[in-house]
């Protein structure tokens, strides 16, 4: 097997593909940097160094949950996009036709909360959207969920554009995931590991944001027509089918950029195996299984259902994550690589991967979760993996992309200075938030008793620095995108 090219022709973009892939990249990374400012806000409101009205406080606490896995959907989906193309056709306009709806989702999602007062946090459990005690009228309420449908639809073009383009390429999804060399048969060893993971994100997301969809019309219909109840429980368990399978397919296609990208770096072939295949293949089934994890305190839920929640949640997140982390180790293992600014970061996401995936084990236990579940525990372990996992995977492809832009830009002064301070910043905020759950600090409280504070304090003190490296991150990222020569295509070095 041959050494991997770093920028490979087959990355080429035209130029509408990167005008794409810009607004994709910057509309991103804009957002991440307005959902950590309202975090900060939180944490500072909570921490009593900021005065914020409570009204206002959960109108930015359902605007920040909506926007930041919103917007990890979009920028994971522009990695799952950018290396996918290589390997299947897909249409441009589905890629724009996903951008534009998102757009227009979180315009209406935003309308809802800060004009309209909607403030029912992310999951739009029923029936809060419509008994707000004259918090915001249902019109917001609906409006909110109608942000939610744009961005479900626009998502699942993607994915069915995606399905089209890996059918015609493969004949049917099974053997796109390499079902047909679970139980012996010689492996290709160039079937591409982003095609799997790209046909296990369309399989269970697109199911996911189905469930969404239903849901959300139910509501909607439930909010102008009260008499036509819905029932409770099929509700919740519809929100969090969709939920949990959406965030989870964002490191899902995040990862994409590791399997792509550190062997570039390494100088290291890293190539496709069967327990490679069998994770993907189990990982298909547990993440669209595993769901219940989230309602192990509603006790009217059949019984085997919780069971089945608190067994996958222990296996769920190993098989995939074993795989990738165990090949990321080796591949790197006394190979020489030179640590420039994307290795860096698919290591960090490693990591972060692992750690954060320990935490939610632990709260899927049915004893610990009737205790923990409803404290700072859940939003520390999420943040864990979010911040230290799916972010540095997608960052990571955006400092490749300019690297080969612009060779002037690459390995910056900032990036010697923006990384540690990103890692560590992270890691405080996330056990920060894990130490206030373990002493039962609540999530989704306005007002902390005084105990709780300093762990307020800490978190906002470690969400600075995040913010701080954010920012040094952005501005560089978006420099390297628009200083770029027309004649320069992204993944590809400059003259």
């Amino acid at each position: 097997m041959s050494v991997p090219t770093l920028y490979p022709e087959d990355e080429r973009l035209t130029r509408g593909e990167r005008v794409v892939f810009n607004l994709y990249i910057i509309t991103a990374l804009v957002v991440f940097v307005l959902m950590m400012l309202f975090g900060l806000v939180m944490r500072m409101a909570q921490g009593t160094w900021l005065s914020l009205p409570p009204t206002l406080f959960y109108q930015i606490m359902t605007a920040h949950g909506a926007g930041t896995v919103g917007t990890m959907g979009l920028a994971s989906s522009a990695v799952m996009w950018f290396f996918l193309r290589k390997y299947v056709r897909l249409n441009l306009w589905a890629f724009l036709t996903n951008y534009v709806l998102f757009t227009l989702g979180a315009l209406a999602i935003l309308a809802a909360v800060f004009i309209g007062g909607y403030a029912g946090a992310w999951t739009f459990l029923y029936p809060l959207p419509v008994h707000s005690m004259g918090e915001w009228t249902v019109h917001a309420a609906v409006l909110f969920m109608l942000g939610y449908i744009a961005i479900g639809v626009g998502f699942l073009l993607f994915y069915l554009d995606a399905m089209a383009g890996v059918i015609r390429v493969y004949g049917n999804l099974g053997r796109a995931l390499g079902l047909q060399w679970l139980f012996g048969g010689e492996i290709d060893p160039v079937h591409p590991k982003t095609v799997v993971a790209s046909t296990m994100v369309i399989i269970t997301n697109s199911i996911g944001t189905l469930a969404g969809a239903v849901v959300l019309v139910m509501s909607i219909i439930n909010a102008y027509f009260p008499e036509l109840a819905l029932n409770a429980l099929l509700a919740k368990n519809l929100i969090y089918l969709f939920g949990h399978t959406f965030i989870n397919a964002t490191i899902y296609m995040g990862v994409i950029a590791v399997y792509e990208l550190l062997p570039r770096y390494s100088g290291r072939p890293y190539g496709i195996s069967r327990p490679f295949l069998w994770a993907w293949a189990a990982s298909t089934v547990m993440v669209l299984s595993v769901y219940p994890h989230h309602l192990l305190m509603d006790y009217v839920m059949p019984h085997w259902m919780l069971v089945m929640g608190q067994i996958v949640s222990y296996a769920s997140g190993l098989p995939v994550f074993v795989v990738t982390a165990y090949g990321a180790l080796t591949n790197v293992y006394r190979c020489g690589i030179r640590w420039r600014m994307p290795a860096k970061l698919m290591m960090l996401s490693m990591y972060g991967w692992a750690a954060g995936i320990v935490p939610a084990i632990i709260d899927a236990t049915i004893r610990i979760n009737e205790v923990m579940h409803n404290t700072q525990w859940v939003p520390g372990h999420f943040h864990f993996y979010l911040l230290l996992g799916v972010l540095p995977m997608i960052l990571a492809l955006m400092f490749h992309v300019i690297a080969g832009r612009a060779q002037s830009l690459a390995d910056a002064t900032t990036d010697k200075l923006s990384f540690p301070i990103y890692a560590v910043g992270g890691l405080a905020f996330a056990v920060a938030l894990l130490a206030a759950g373990h002493v039962s600090a609540p999530r989704r409280y306005a007002v902390h008793l005084p105990q709780w504070v300093p762990y307020d304090q800490a978190s906002s003190i470690a969400a600075i620095l995040v913010i701080a490296a954010m920012l040094l991150f952005t501005g560089r990222i978006i420099a390297g995108l628009l200083r770029a020569p027309a004649h320069v295509d992204p993944a590809h070095p400059a003259g």
